[in-house]
């Protein structure tokens, strides 16, 4: 019987929080939904995690977490990536970067579900390594007997997007883009049977300029006035995907974009 898996996009300060929780509330009993994952490393007022928040994302329904380039934002998480067996680095940073390159969460069902993250170089990081053989030495190091594995390409541009797509088509059963807060309408499902999208998109307020207050960022691009880019509070949307995937195979079946709207109480 296949499985549903949620992946949530970049949640933005404290209103991707509440929207995350607030649509598991109603998605993963009316999906049937065996796993969510969530990239986490904006949910701190917009870059970074802390413990704390780290700790209501996982009561508020959160399975899986991967983080990006933000992830030692807040270096009071560092405790918890290196004991939390629910949240991963990236895989592609050096060897001595706090955090696990892999975790797996075995669902009520009892499915193994993997899930890794990587580091895109254009345009990002010049301290990660290449993301594709990073790839490839993880998957070499998840158990066998896993078959459905998630990857989170944290990536600027599209064109390395696409490309770890085709690199990892056949390979795991997921492979999501995260980090520009855009979702882009290109989820399909690969030749190999990887369910495939660019970008998630944002998990957060969208009457802004990427989840951060429109006129603080107006006054720096139009004025050149530096400025703090506090996160914005409106129109507030959960995006990213739920593939449905054959457990034995690992094999996505169906994969579709997911908006829904958060209304505050």
């Amino acid at each position: 019987m296949a499985m549903n898996i949620l992946c949530a996009g970049d949640v933005v300060g404290t209103p991707g929080r509440l929207a995350i929780a607030d649509a598991l509330k109603t998605i993963v009993p009316d999906r049937n939904i065996a796993c969510a994952i969530v990239n986490a490393e904006n949910v701190s007022s917009g870059s970074g995690i802390t413990p704390p928040l780290y700790e209501k994302l996982i009561k508020s329904g959160v399975n899986l977490m991967t983080l990006g380039d933000h992830i030692y934002r807040r270096r009071e998480i560092i405790a918890t990536l290196e004991t939390s067996p629910q949240v991963v680095r990236p895989a592609n940073l050096p060897s001595t970067a706090p955090g696990r390159e892999f975790a797996i969460y075995e669902t009520e069902g009892g499915v193994s579900v993997a899930v890794f993250a990587l580091l895109g170089r254009l345009f990002m990081k010049p301290q990660a390594d290449c993301p594709f053989k990073a790839a490839d030495r993880v998957l070499a190091k998840i158990p066998g007997e896993v078959k459905v594995i998630v990857c989170d390409m944290h990536a600027e541009a599209t064109s390395e997007k696409i490309a770890m797509g085709w690199h990892l088509d056949g390979r795991v059963s997921i492979m999501f883009g995260t980090h520009t807060h855009v979702s882009t309408a290109d989820e399909r499902v690969l030749p190999g049977g990887t369910g495939y999208i660019t970008d998630l998109g944002m998990t957060g307020p969208h009457e802004g300029v990427l989840g951060r207050d429109k006129s603080r960022v107006l006054q720096a691009m139009v004025h050149a006035i530096p400025t703090r880019f506090d996160v914005a509070t409106d129109d507030v949307l959960t995006c990213g995907i739920i593939a449905e995937v054959d457990p034995h195979s690992g094999r996505c079946l169906h994969i579709e974009r997911l908006r829904w709207p958060y209304h505050a109480p």
